[in-house]
């Protein structure tokens, strides 16, 4: 058994890693960049090594460090997570050459599983159904408008490269497909180091359904049942589950022994994820399920499955990368109750879901019965610009469905962060969404109802009255007014809005100056309300700027040119993602003040826009 672990990664996944390794008597190793070293998995490591400044590019991206690492500690193996590295076949073989372990795949088979185009044609060779569409080498963007024309209407364009969503575009029609082409390369090549895309035929009410599968050095593979990702994001997952709903045992088995024969055309060990999408319009069967790509690394979504095994799967690849075998037969694998896994990001919904950073004043996660949280960071640490905004992982199991539904909702509702801005109640609002809770479900569903979703929740009276309560002495009966009916309403600010709440006369004998309200998932800044000569600027000046630290990477309008109202002006990448910036009316831009390459802090002006008359 291996007696020294390095985690070449950080956040909630280098903690699940630990927590495993530590559970079997194995020493761990942490690395971390500058904007980490106070970080929970630095924290919990038996012991870490600095490996460079907070971009990834310069700490956890670069190969040579993470071997340095382990060189300098008496490492015998590394587990790269999921992202930066680890499913990079060069750094992986780079492991193997330097005499230590690597718990993962072998190079060769994150290679042929690697790049989207090529992995379909294997899988084809091997028998799984794949999706039709366009995967040769050409690249020639007219090239491709006519390929996604062939193809028809709407269409995916996906870097061959790419993964998490990112990398990815849903173009609708002929006259989009230009624009969404060279976004889809710019970020490919950002985040991958590959442009390289293939296009393939959208369908139009997907489900996004993959199959956990585990092999060994002797020869055996199992599968650990399939998960529902459909609920998504732009393409990212939002909510998972296990198993998938309408999963009938036929289906389940054609699918899943699918999802088996994949791995074995690949002689594939340790964990991975065989993605498929389905056409969610009707009853699952599998002659309209097809192979989307492979994941040759453990899943984010993981801990649906291990509730619903009972299987700690980073101990299986522990085990496995140790020459054990496989510690269950198919035979021994069945499925227990539901478990569901909701995604708690530092973000904003209301304000398009951009990243929400700074220290987490406060941070209490709900429990539940069968609850589990996975999570990276702690009251008082950091949210930084610099990596994912994932806070935690809330995953919950029950006997059926509804019940894994409920209580994952109930844990969200009772969480609560500040000052932070969280999707916790965007979350309880999914799992309430009909559709969802009836399991009828597919990868759009956000898009079609994402407004109202997303709409922020108000705190109930009763959560106000007992907050502002905290705020009033004691003794004082507000409202009181000669010659006329008492009032026992006060003015409050609400996070900086105005409010009237009714309050409890008593009040309290040690006044404060503000307090958390925190409800649905939400948490809400109430102060006494007083007078104040300040305005901030208004919505409507026509200022943009920046949402977040970031670097422009286009500017698409010129100074002194007209625009209308929604027109792209910029597009801003941050925390790995494109964020674009649009007019917020009709007029001229009369001032710009960015350029393409240029690095910005939060707040800068970047443009000023001039309504016309």
């Amino acid at each position: 058994m291996i007696t020294s672990l390095l985690i070449a990664n950080r956040g909630e996944i280098a903690c699940r890693v630990i927590r495993t390794a530590r559970a079997m008597g194995i020493r761990t190793i942490a690395v971390y960049s500058d904007a980490d070293a106070q970080a929970l998995h630095v924290r919990e490591a038996d012991e870490a090594v600095h490996i460079g400044p907070s971009p990834t590019r310069e700490s956890y991206l670069v190969g040579e460090k993470i071997l340095a690492a382990a060189k300098q500690t008496g490492a015998e193996a590394i587990h790269p997570g999921y992202g930066f590295l680890s499913e990079n076949a060069a750094f992986a073989q780079a492991v193997m050459d330097a005499g230590l372990v690597w718990v993962g795949p072998d190079p060769s088979s994150i290679t042929a599983m690697g790049l989207k185009d090529a992995a379909k044609k294997l899988m084809a060779e091997a028998g799984v159904p794949v999706t039709p569409g366009y995967m040769g080498e050409r690249q020639e963007p007219e090239f491709l408008a006519e390929e996604a024309a062939k193809i028809g209407y709407p269409v995916l364009i996906k870097a061959v490269a790419g993964g998490g969503g990112k990398g990815m575009r849903l173009v609708e029609s002929a006259d989009a497909f230009a624009d969404a082409l060279a976004s889809c390369k710019r970020e490919a090549a950002s985040s991958f180091g590959n442009d390289h895309v293939l296009i393939e035929k959208y369908i139009a009410s997907p489900r996004h359904i993959e199959v956990q599968v585990f092999g060994d050095r002797h020869g055996n593979v199992v599968h650990l049942f399939e998960r529902d990702c459909s609920l998504q994001r732009r393409h990212q997952k939002v909510i998972e589950e296990a198993p998938a709903p309408g999963m009938d045992p036929a289906t389940r088995e054609a699918l899943c022994a699918a999802a088996v024969r994949a791995a074995k055309a690949v002689d594939y060990v340790g964990a991975g994820t065989i993605e498929f999408i389905a056409d969610g319009s009707g009853a699952l069967s599998a002659d309209r399920i097809w192979f989307m790509e492979m994941n040759t690394r453990l899943q984010v979504e993981h801990p649906v499955t291990e509730a619903i095994t009972g299987v700690d799967l980073v101990e299986w690849q522990l085990r496995v990368a140790s020459g054990e075998p496989l510690p269950l037969d198919q035979n021994d694998l069945v499925i227990d109750g539901w478990a569901m896994e909701g995604r708690l990001y530092a973000e904003d919904p209301t304000k398009g879901f951009l990243p929400s950073i700074g220290r987490l004043d406060l941070l209490q996660f709900g429990e539940s019965e069968g609850g589990r949280i996975d999570t990276g960071v702690y009251e008082g640490a950091e949210v930084s610009p610099f990596y994912d905004p994932m806070i935690a992982k809330v995953i919950a199991w029950g006997d059926d469905r509804d019940e894994a539904r409920e209580r994952l909702g109930a844990m969200l509702e009772d969480t609560a962060v500040w000052p932070v801005r969280t999707n916790a109640s965007f979350l309880v609002k999914a799992l309430q969404h009909p559709d969802f809770a009836a399991g009828k479900v597919d990868t759009g569903l956000i898009g079609r109802d994402g407004e109202a979703l997303a709409e922020p929740p108000v705190p109930s009276d009763d959560a106000l009255r007992a907050a502002a309560s905290s705020l009033v002495p004691a003794g004082i009966a507000p409202g009181l007014r000669l010659n006329a009916a008492p009032c026992r309403g006060a003015w409050f600010l609400l996070d900086g809005e105005k409010v009237e709440i009714e309050i409890d006369p008593e009040g309290s004998d040690a006044p404060s100056s503000g307090v958390l309200v925190t409800e649905q998932g939400q948490a809400w800044l109430l102060t006494p309300w007083r007078r104040d000569g300040a305005h901030g600027a208004a919505d409507s000046s026509g200022a943009i700027l920046a949402p977040m630290p970031g670097k422009v990477i286009a500017v698409e309008v010129a100074q002194g040119q007209a625009v209308t109202k929604g027109q792209k002006l910029l597009t801003l990448e941050a925390m790995k993602m494109e964020h674009t910036l649009t007019a917020p009316f009709d007029g001229i831009v009369a001032r710009l003040e960015a350029s393409a390459g240029q690095q910005v802090q939060v707040d800068a002006l970047l443009a000023q826009i001039e309504e016309t008359e």
